[in-house]
């Protein structure tokens, strides 16, 4: 007989749980795009944060560059990524919610602490990472790439950013550094179904330095400098997630 004081909620027909799912999709994507019309609105001052740490590598060397576009609709197309970046960025805490009271009623009452840490955690992950590598990142490859600015002669060698360019090279190193950083939610996610232990992951580490070092010469731009940004705070969150995963698996031995 199962305890009431941990067991689940009562069984419900599949189809409320697929009225509830249509509903939870239908909610979401409303409010998404409720967002991205808002971040439309403000695109331009959203894209002007994104262009802050080239800004000021021109600004510390006296210098005032400019944007350019070579097609009719590269300039709207660009301001429409853009809020659509944004309008993912706000909505994903809400997505989050939604996948909260849709799933929260089938588990036990001691997993659903577990699983709020676990889901709520991937915004906060994310958001770290993206915050390291518009902070960190973006101004050291930046200025590693405008090192090649030089004079070839008397003809100076100097850079013209194409706006859709410099978004896609800025949206690719914030996305990947920020889902690189959920590597301790996905860690402790399999941990928590049982998948792996903290001793596989402790005997696996060269493996993982292998895998963390191949991933982020994939990911990132190709220059050497991008790879150690990412590959090192890699290495970091793998030594945390091993501690992370020992608290689950002792929480799960006195459950």
């Amino acid at each position: 007989m199962i305890n009431t004081s941990t067991s689940i909620d009562s069984p419900r027909p599949f189809w409320q749980h697929v009225i509830e799912l249509r509903t939870a999709v239908i909610v979401s994507l409303s409010f998404f795009l409720i967002c991205t019309l808002v971040a439309y609105y403000f695109s331009e001052p959203i894209f002007h944060i994104l262009v802050s740490p080239l800004e000021q590598l021109f600004a510390a060397k006296g210098e005032v560059r400019r944007f350019i576009y070579t097609s009719l609709t590269e300039a709207f197309v660009t301001y429409l990524k853009v809020a659509l970046f944004a309008g993912l960025f706000f909505t994903f805490p809400f997505i989050a919610l939604q996948a909260w009271l849709f799933v929260s009623p089938g588990l036990y009452k001691r997993e659903r602490g577990l699983f709020f840490c676990l889901l709520f955690s991937v915004p906060f992950f994310f958001v770290i990472g993206a915050l390291f590598a518009y902070y960190i990142v973006l101004p050291a490859a930046f200025s590693f790439f405008l090192s090649f600015e030089t004079m070839i002669g008397s003809i100076p060698l100097q850079l013209e950013t194409k706006m859709s360019e410099y978004l896609s090279l800025v949206m690719r190193l914030l996305l990947a550094f920020g889902f690189s950083f959920e590597l301790p939610v996905v860690l402790a996610g399999l941990a928590w179904l049982g998948v792996l232990s903290k001793e596989t992951l402790i005997k696996r580490w060269r493996l993982a330095v292998v895998g963390v070092t191949f991933l982020a010469a994939v990911i990132t731009p190709p220059d050497a400098l991008s790879m150690i940004f990412l590959a090192l705070p890699l290495l970091l969150l793998y030594a945390i997630s091993i501690v992370i995963i020992h608290f689950i698996e002792k929480h799960k031995r006195h459950a």
